[in-house]
Parts: structure tokens; C-alpha cells; sequence
């Protein structure tokens, strides 16, 4: 491992942080790609209150995240700030994913709750049922994202103390989005090789895949916690109360625009994840190929990583980031309008060339936001990278609160039966929107936040020159 003073990292310190993403694009992806469609289809759970579960959960985190951020901030252990919380989190995280696939139906409690609550509304056995499912997987949404943050923010919040170069953090997160998308892989991949459809007799084996899926996800967490150091020189900076971490965000210039970007990117993509599966099952037809349509875009991904690396450090992130976005965009709205009737290998196509610009959403807008905490420091004096992480990953959040409770309303109201052979135009219409232009829409946004983003290499270098100077005298 390289020394703690070096901003040039190892490949062994790269691969052991990177190894730790893996536990987190897994379970997120596994929900953002089966967890809808597990409970429209599996549980049979009417979409709009399915889509309740996620607004829950995403409304708590909107408390949650930044408390954990401040927490991580002010924690000092001899093991540092952020490290611990792997150690320790790592079992309840797995256990709480492993909650989220159970299926309550068969328990006699939630029967007798179901019938009392069957008597107290107008729609009766059907809304009773709906109800019922919306209390049970909104509190085990929200205990898992409870522990889940426990763990994850901590871990992201390690990426700007383990270097300061401005390309070297591009190419650590290149490493840890290489984790990233081969987890995505699998939990795009995997799933489907076991479960023959999302139908309800296969709820069984949903909730062994979530039980396996979850140790797997807890255990590359030791990994990193063995793996890294955090830089001793940032765990005695003083740290502000909470309210004034928030107010240093938000005056944060650079910081707004990363946050937007993120926002806008991560809504167009989670929307995508969520979508693909009824856009191949329902307007394609190949549910049965999905493993194969998904791993073309997993695996196209993880190998085209290093061009959108090349990219940043021949232009800058900002061109980087506008060029993927376009192109992507640009893929999904013509994918959305293809013919039915087309062979797979046109689909394949399709997804190999959709592939690439998702390794652009994977690298470029996690590689701004170490960027702006040096802008932070030089500003006041202080470093808040739990604070900065929490924010981010509660605006992913929202994007996922974003996305996919409209896809589920949208769906519902177009007039969506899950598991029908043929669907109505309408809902046809919907499913086309929501995967094609809708998401082209986000991105659109994310890249008008780009073009004006106010962060060049040369910025950076001198925000860097003026902190040396600064703890020199």
C-alpha cells in the first residue's frame, strides 16, 4: 500500500476500496431491477401502493442520510472516521437486505391484519391487501435503509482522504465503478438464470437469491475496512455543528452543480434499471433473453470504464460527462422505438452500445464530487466528507423516489395488468415513455447543469496550491 502522504495510489489500495462497492451496487441493483416488479408481480401488491413502499423509504431518508453524514464526520475511533462502520455494519446490512424479499402473505398475523383492515375500507379484500403490503415492505425498506447507510455513506465518503489528485480520483473511481458494474451485472444476470418469470409460485426462490445476495454484498466490506487508511491529517480537523455543515454544502458552488448533475443522472438511470425488465417482458417479448440483454450491457460497461478515464484527462469531466450523456440519451430513445417484431441481435446491438454510455453514468459524476471539498476547505477551514456523501446519496435517493413510484403510477394509470399476455396501447405508450424519452429528459437536464459546471483541472490544481500554501505558514 502506498504511504499515506503519496497521492498516487497502489493498484492494491485501488482494488481493495473498489472491492467494497460491490456489496452496494448489488443489493441496489437487484432492487432498482426485481423489487418493483417483485411486488406487482410476485406478490401481487396493486403498482400504486407498491409504490407507496418506495416513497417511504425514500422520505425517511431524507432525515437519515444527513444525520449519518454528520455522524461520520465527528466519529474519531483509532481505527479513523469511516472504517469502523464497515466493520461493524457490515452483518446487520446483510441481514436487513435479506428482510426485504420475504413474503408476508403466508404469515397468519398479517392475514388477520389484512382481514381488519378489509373491514375499514370501501375497496375491501383488494385494498385491504395492497394496505397491508404497503405497511409490511415500507418498514423493511426502511430498516434496510437505515443500516444500509450505516455502512455505505461512510464508504463513500473515503474516496477525496485517500488521494487528492484530481485524475487520480478519476481513475479510483474507475476501480471502484469496475466493481460497481460487474455487481450490476450479476444482479441484472443472475436472478433470472434462477427465477423461470416473476411470477407469484417462484416467491421462494426470490427470497433465497435476496438471503445469498446479502452475505455477499456484506462480506467485500471487510475488504476495504483491511485494505485502506485514512489520512491522519483530516481526522483532527475541527468539524462544525450539523446546521453549519449544511449551510457549507449548499454555499458551495461547485458542490450545487455536482449535485444536480448526480441528481438528474441518477434519475435517468434508475428509471432505465427499473423499466427494463417490462420493456423486454411485456413490449419485446424476451423475457426469456433478459440475462442476456442485461449482461451485454454489464459487460460492455466494465470494459469500456477506461475510455470514459481517457476522456476526463484528455478534456475534463465536465465534456466527459456531456458527450456520454448525449450519447447515451440518444441510444435509449431510438432502443424505445424499435420495432417489436426485431431480431435479438439487433437488441444486442442496441444494448452494447447503451453499455458504454452507462460506464460514463458510473464514472464521471462520483469523480466531481471529491473535487469539491478541497473547494469547501479553502472556503472554511473544514472538511465534511461525510456531510457532502450523505447529501449525494440522498439526492440518488430521490432520484430512485423520482423515478420509480411515477413509473409505478404511470403504469397503473395507463391501464398496466401484471403478468397479462397482451397489453393495452395505452399502457404499450407508457412503457415506450418511460424508457426512451423520459430518462432522455432527465439527462438533458443533467447536462445543461454541466455546460455552465465552474470546475476545470486547472481550477482544481489551483484550489490545491492555495490549501499547500495555506498549512505551510
Amino acid at each position: 500500500m502506498t504511504t499515506i502522504n503519496s497521492e498516487k495510489l497502489s493498484r492494491k489500495t485501488k482494488l481493495l476500496y473498489g472491492a467494497g462497492d460491490f456489496g452496494f451496487s448489488l443489493t441496489d441493483t437487484v432492487i432498482g431491477v426485481l423489487y418493483a416488479i417483485f411486488l406487482t408481480d410476485v406478490i401481487g401488491i396493486p403498482a400504486r401502493y407498491a409504490a407507496g413502499v418506495f416513497l417511504v423509504g425514500r422520505i425517511w431518508d431524507f432525515i437519515n442520510d444527513p444525520l449519518m453524514g454528520y455522524i461520520s464526520d465527528r466519529t474519531r475511533t483509532r481505527w479513523g472516521r469511516r472504517r469502523p462502520f464497515l466493520l461493524f455494519g457490515f452483518i446487520p446490512f446483510a441481514i436487513a437486505y435479506s428482510l426485504l424479499w420475504i413474503n408476508y402473505t403466508d404469515w397468519s398475523f398479517f392475514a388477520s391484519v389484512q382481514n381488519s383492515i378489509a373491514g375499514m375500507t370501501k375497496g375491501g379484500s383488494a385494498d385491504a391487501f395492497g394496505i397491508t403490503g404497503l405497511i409490511f415492505f415500507a418498514a423493511a425498506y426502511i430498516v434496510y435503509e437505515t443500516l444500509a447507510t450505516l455502512v455505505y455513506m461512510p464508504y463513500f465518503a473515503l474516496t477525496p482522504e485517500l488521494t487528492l489528485d484530481y485524475d487520480e480520483r478519476t481513475d479510483l473511481t474507475s476501480y471502484r465503478m469496475f466493481f460497481s458494474i460487474f455487481a450490476g451485472l450479476i444482479g441484472f444476470v443472475v436472478p433470472f438464470m434462477l427465477i423461470d418469470s416473476t411470477t407469484p409460485e417462484n416467491a421462494p426462490t426470490v427470497l433465497v437469491i435476496g438471503i445469498v445476495f446479502g452475505v455477499a454484498s456484506a462480506l467485500p466490506l471487510l475488504l476495504t475496512f483491511f485494505g485502506t487508511k485514512e489520512r491522519e491529517e483530516f481526522v483532527h480537523l475541527q468539524q462544525q455543528s450539523l446546521i453549519s455543515s449544511l449551510k457549507a454544502a449548499f454555499r458551495n458552488k461547485i458542490f450545487v452543480f455536482t449535485m444536480f448533475i448526480f441528481l438528474f443522472t441518477w434519475a435517468a438511470l434508475n428509471l432505465v434499471q427499473s423499466m427494463l425488465l417490462y420493456f423486454v417482458k411485456y413490449r419485446l417479448g424476451m423475457e426469456a433473453n433478459f440475462d442476456l440483454i442485461a449482461g451485454t450491457v454489464f459487460v460492455t460497461a466494465m470494459l469500456t470504464l477506461p475510455i470514459w478515464e481517457r476522456l476526463s484527462r484528455k478534456f475534463d469531466k465536465r465534456r466527459a460527462y456531456i458527450f456520454g450523456m448525449v450519447f447515451l440519451s440518444t441510444v435509449l430513445v431510438v432502443l424505445a422505438f424499435i420495432n417489436p417484431e426485431s431480431s435479438l441481435w439487433i437488441i444486442i446491438l442496441f444494448a452494447f452500445l447503451a453499455g458504454i454510455g452507462v460506464a460514463a453514468v458510473h464514472v464521471l459524476p462520483w469523480s466531481m464530487i471529491p473535487d469539491a471539498v478541497e473547494v469547501d476547505e479553502l472556503e472554511t477551514g473544514s472538511r465534511h466528507e461525510g456531510m457532502y456523501y450523505s447529501l449525494v446519496t440522498l439526492l440518488r435517493k430521490i432520484a430512485t423516489a423520482i423515478a420509480l413510484p411515477s413509473m409505478l403510477w404511470i403504469l397503473d394509470g395507463s391501464g398496466f395488468v401484471s403478468n397479462a399476455a397482451v397489453q393495452t396501447p395505452s399502457a404499450t405508450k407508457a412503457i415506450i415513455g418511460l424508457t426512451g424519452p423520459g430518462p432522455a429528459m432527465f439527462m438533458l437536464a443533467g447536462i445543461l447543469f454541466a455546460a455552465f459546471y465552474p470546475l476545470s483541472r486547472t481550477d482544481h490544481a489551483d484550489i490545491r496550491a492555495k490549501l499547500a500554501a495555506a498549512k505551510a505558514d
